[in-house]
C-alpha cells in the first residue's frame, strides 16, 4: 500500500462510500479505510432508501453524479411513490432494497473505480501540523499521509450499545467501536456531545402468519431513482410488505420493562431522534393511542430476515420477545437479532464551513452522523459534497456549496452549519422554503449541468438531460399552440366529469382544469395526439407539473431572487461581532461562533433576529 494519498476517507458507510467515489472520480488518489471491508455500504437499519424528502435527496445525489440512486435501483425489491394524493412538491420516491445486494453492489462500484483503494483498519489518530491535516495513524501502526481527510464515522465514535440494563461498546451489533478520533479532535478545541439512535429486532419470516396482516404492494408501474438507468423491477417483479399493529396488551407488556429500560433509568444520556422514536417512547409520549402501526419489511429476495419497522427498542430481550409475540401474525416469531439502542459521539456542525470542511483544522472534512444527522440519504449527500470539496481543495478550486433554492442538500447543509442541531437531524419537506422548486421529478433539471461542470455527471447523463429539457420545451410549446375543438372534447366531457367547451380551446388551458391530466385528456380525445410524437412519460409529467403549478413556481422563484440579494452580501471573514454593541448579546455570541459567510446565512442562525440583520446592513452601508 502507498504511504501517501491525495485524500483519505475514514468509514465505509453511505457517507464514506459517496465521498470516496466522488474524490476518486474527480481525479484524486483516494484511500477508503474501514474497520470491515465486508460491510461497505451496509444498510445498518431499515432495508429501504428514500421516503418523505429523503427520496428527493437521492434523486439529487443521482442528478449530481453520485451513486446512491443507481445502487438502489440495482437492488430494489419494491418501489412506491409516496404522497401521490398531495401536490408534486410532496411526492417522494421510496424503494425497499435487498440489503445484501445493496452492499455488494457498492463494493463492486468501489473496487471498479480507478484512483480508489481500500484498506481494512481502524484510524486511532489524526496527524495535524500547524492547524492543517497531514494524514492518519491506524491501529495496525500505519502512518498514512494525505492532503485532505474526510471523517465519516457513523455511529462508531465511542459507540455504546444498550439492550435493557446491559451495555457494551460497539458501532453496530457485532462490530467494535472506534476510539481515538474523538479524543484527538477534542485536543484541537472541537466540541462534541452524544446522540442516540435505535433499531428494531430482526425476525425469521418463516415464523410469521401473514394472513393476519394487511398486505402492502408496490406501485403498479414502478419507477426508478436514477435518471439514466431504469429499475429492473418490471422484469423481476416486486415483493410485498405487510402492516400489523400493536395493541393495549402489547403496550402493557412493554411498560413492564420500563424499569429496565436504559432510556428511563438514565443509562442513555444522548438525545434520540424525535421523528423516529422507539416503541417505548411512543407509548410513553402518546399514551392516548391504543395501537401503533408496524411495517413488516423483507430484507431481500434470498433471505427470510424481516425488519419490523416501528418497533425500534432498547428494552430487555425477554420483554421484546414477550411483547412482539402478542402482535397479530407474530405469535410464533423467531428472533434473529434483538432490537437495541446505540449512543455515539457527534461534533457540533456549527464548527463546519458550508463546504463541510472544519474551521479548526484545514483540510479536514466531516460527513454523516458525525455532523448530527440520521438516515442513509442525509449521510450520502453529505459524503458526496465532502468528497467533491476535498477533491476541489486538493486541486485548488473553489468549493461547491448547493444553495437552499438549488437542492434539499443545500437546505440540510445550511441548516446544520447555520443552526446546528442538538438531536438527530432528519430531512422533511417542511424544512425547505422552496418545496415547489425542489421536486423529485426535476432534480436533473436543477443539478445535472452543475454535476457535469464539476466533472461527476458523465457526458451520457448530460446529453440525456439536454434531450429531456428540449423535450419538455417542445411539449409546452405544443400545448400552447394546439387547440381542441368542442365537438371532439365535449363528446366525453360529461363522462369525464368536466364542463364542455364552446370554442376551440388550447390544450394548456384544458390541462389547468381541476382533476384534468394529460393522460385523462388523451383518453377523452382518443385518436388526436395531445403531445408531440415519441414524447416520454417522464417529460410529459414534468411539463404538466410546470404548467399546473406555474404560479406557485414563479412566486417561489421571486422569493428566492429576493433572498439571493442577501446571499450575495458577503461578510468580512475577520469581522469581530463582539464589538458591534448594537447587536443583541445572543446574536453577537451566535454570529461569532458560526461566522456566516453572507447576510443570508446570518439571518438563518438561531438567535439572530431581523433587527440584528438590519444592524449589519447599516454597518455595511446598505
Amino acid at each position: 500500500m502507498n504511504s501517501s494519498f491525495d485524500i483519505i476517507v475514514i468509514g465505509g458507510g453511505h457517507a464514506g462510500c459517496e465521498a470516496a467515489m466522488a474524490s476518486a472520480r474527480l481525479g484524486c488518489s483516494t484511500l477508503l479505510i474501514s474497520q470491515n471491508l465486508y460491510t461497505l455500504g451496509q444498510m445498518s437499519c431499515n432495508p429501504a432508501v428514500g421516503g418523505i424528502a429523503k427520496g428527493q435527496i437521492v434523486r439529487e445525489i443521482d442528478a449530481l453524479g453520485g451513486q446512491m440512486g443507481l445502487i438502489t435501483d440495482s437492488s430494489s425489491i419494491q418501489f412506491r411513490m409516496l404522497n401521490r394524493s398531495k401536490g408534486p412538491g410532496m411526492w417522494s420516491p421510496r424503494a425497499q432494497c435487498d440489503k445484501l445486494l445493496f452492499a455488494s453492489t457498492w463494493r463492486f462500484y468501489l473496487e471498479s473505480q480507478p484512483n480508489l483503494f481500500l484498506w481494512q483498519d481502524t484510524v486511532i489518530k489524526l496527524l495535524v501540523s500547524r492547524g492543517t491535516i497531514e494524514g492518519v495513524i491506524t491501529e495496525f501502526g500505519e502512518e498514512i499521509k494525505a492532503k485532505k481527510v474526510v471523517v465519516t464515522a457513523g455511529t462508531f465514535l465511542n459507540g455504546t450499545i444498550h439492550i435493557g440494563l446491559k451495555n457494551f461498546g460497539g458501532g453496530r451489533i457485532g462490530e467494535r467501536k472506534a476510539v481515538g478520533i474523538t479524543e484527538c479532535l477534542l485536543s484541537y478545541g472541537m466540541q462534541s456531545s452524544r446522540l442516540k439512535t435505535g433499531t428494531p429486532p430482526r425476525i425469521d419470516g418463516r415464523t410469521l402468519d401473514y394472513s393476519k396482516m394487511e398486505i402492502q404492494e408496490g406501485d403498479q408501474n414502478p419507477e426508478s431513482f436514477s435518471y439514466v438507468r431504469k429499475s429492473p423491477l418490471k422484469n423481476e417483479g416486486q415483493l410485498p410488505c405487510w402492516i400489523s399493529y400493536t395493541s393495549p396488551e402489547v403496550h402493557e407488556i412493554l411498560q413492564e420493562g420500563f424499569s429496565q429500560s436504559p432510556m428511563y433509568t438514565g443509562l442513555i444520556e444522548g438525545t434520540g431522534p424525535r421523528y423516529c422514536p422507539s416503541i417505548e417512547d411512543k407509548i410513553g409520549r402518546f399514551a392516548d393511542k391504543t395501537r401503533h402501526q408496524l411495517f413488516v419489511e423483507p430484507e431481500g429476495r434470498k433471505t427470510t430476515e424481516i425488519y419490523v419497522n416501528g418497533f425500534s427498542t432498547s428494552l430487555p430481550l425477554e420483554i421484546q420477545k414477550k411483547a412482539l409475540r402478542k402482535v397479530a401474525g407474530f405469535e410464533n416469531c423467531h428472533f434473529l437479532k434483538p432490537g437495541y439502542a446505540i449512543e455515539y459521539d457527534y461534533f457540533f456542525p456549527t464548527q463546519l464551513k458550508l463546504s463541510l470542511e472544519t474551521k479548526a483544522i484545514d483540510g479536514l472534512f466531516f460527513a454523516g452522523q458525525i455532523n448530527g444527522t440520521t438516515g442513509y440519504e442525509e449521510a450520502a449527500c453529505q459524503g458526496l459534497i465532502a468528497g467533491i470539496n476535498a477533491a476541489r481543495s486538493v486541486q485548488e478550486k473553489e468549493p461547491y456549496t448547493p444553495s437552499r433554492e438549488d437542492a434539499y442538500m443545500g437546505v440540510l447543509i445550511d441548516d446544520l452549519v447555520s443552526k446546528g442541531t442538538e438531536e438527530p437531524y432528519r430531512m422533511f419537506t417542511s424544512r425547505a422554503e422552496y418545496r415547489t422548486l425542489l421536486r423529485q421529478d426535476n432534480a436533473d433539471m436543477r443539478l445535472t449541468e452543475t454535476g457535469y461542470t464539476l466533472g461527476l455527471a458523465t457526458a451520457e447523463r448530460y446529453d440525456q438531460f439536454r434531450r429531456k429539457k428540449e423535450e419538455i420545451r417542445e411539449i409546452q410549446h405544443f400545448w400552447s399552440e394546439t387547440g381542441i375543438k368542442p365537438e371532439v372534447f365535449n363528446a366525453n366531457a360529461a363522462q369525464a366529469g368536466t364542463q364542455p367547451i364552446s370554442e376551440k380551446t388550447r390544450i394548456e388551458k384544458l390541462l389547468l382544469r381541476p382533476n384534468m391530466t394529460a393522460e385523462k385528456l388523451q383518453q377523452m380525445v382518443e385518436g388526436i395526439p395531445i403531445v408531440p410524437e415519441n414524447a416520454s412519460a417522464e417529460s410529459i409529467e414534468a411539463a404538466e407539473i410546470e404548467l399546473k403549478y406555474r404560479t406557485y413556481i414563479e412566486k417561489e422563484k421571486e422569493m428566492a431572487a429576493r433572498m439571493r440579494t442577501l446571499e450575495n452580501l458577503k461578510i468580512p471573514a475577520d469581522l469581530n461581532y463582539m464589538e458591534i454593541t448594537a447587536l443583541s448579546f445572543e446574536a453577537r455570541q451566535k454570529l461569532q461562533e458560526v461566522r456566516p459567510l453572507t447576510l443570508g446565512q446570518a439571518g438563518r442562525i438561531s438567535g439572530v433576529n431581523p433587527s440584528d440583520i438590519q444592524v449589519l446592513l447599516v454597518k455595511f452601508g446598505r
